[in-house]
């Protein structure tokens, strides 16, 4: 099965080196769940994108250090492109930005947070009897988080099914095809402590203090990748012509 890497956001060059790119950070995260698994990364935020929502079997949105509401031509772009996906009935999972546009593109609303920054690991609970693909799940799960914007908006339709104090729309879902998370799960701590201290200035420092207290706490995304990985290879739903 082929799995189509929408990326949204680049890695901060002076840590490209070391930590390459987030497409790369789900290859392994979800290559070590299913190795049989294909990957194929489209650069959106460069304007470079899929042919035909057909070009994958299913689609990942990454992370981006950019917001939503900047409406920018490719954001534009990629809400057509994800509402032409959920259509068809297609898989799509979005990951912090891809969890947003993804609300944004079906209708809900996402902006910066006056909660401030959601940086280190943070503890979610889980409904795991919301849907199938959560079976595996653990009732609390703790991931790697680092974002400012959060939806505040629920599109029509919308289910929640991971939530916390501080954001408590972090996990949705949208019929049986469609599902996203605020948080990263393809964030372990050596990236999570090298952008911590990369994005030192932009942090508030008790908030930076915090989020770097919390990276011995263990961490869910091993666990949780079982479960991208369930809702990715589902069998898609054939709709009526």
């Amino acid at each position: 099965m082929k799995i189509g890497i929408l990326e949204t956001g680049l890695v901060p060059e002076e840590l490209r080196d070391t930590f390459t790119s987030y497409p790369k950070m789900f290859e392994k995260l979800l290559g070590d769940v299913d190795p049989s698994l294909e990957f194929e990364t489209w650069t959106v935020v460069e304007n470079d994108f899929p042919t035909d929502i057909n070009d994958a079997d299913g689609w990942l949105i990454t992370g981006s250090k950019h917001g939503v509401y900047e409406n920018a031509p490719w954001m534009i772009r990629l809400q057509d492109f994800l509402r032409d996906a959920v259509s068809a009935q297609m898989p799509v999972f979005g990951v912090c930005f891809g969890h947003q546009i993804l609300a944004a593109a079906l209708g809900g609303k996402v902006v910066k947070s006056d909660k401030g920054w959601g940086v280190g690991v943070h503890e979610y609970g889980v409904a795991v009897g919301k849907s199938d693909w959560l079976s595996g799940t653990a009732e609390t799960i703790r991931i790697n988080a680092f974002h400012q914007d959060q939806v505040v908006e629920l599109p029509e339709g919308a289910t929640i099914w991971a939530s916390s104090e501080f954001c408590p729309y972090a996990g949705l879902q949208y019929g049986d095809n469609a599902a996203s998370i605020q948080p990263h799960p393809e964030f372990m701590r050596p990236y999570q402590e090298a952008l911590l201290q990369a994005r030192n200035d932009l942090i508030p420092d008790d908030a930076h203090k915090t989020a770097v207290n919390s990276l011995g706490n263990p961490i869910s995304s091993a666990d949780f990748a079982k479960s991208i990985v369930k809702f990715l290879t589902r069998k898609r739903v054939e709709t009526a012509a």
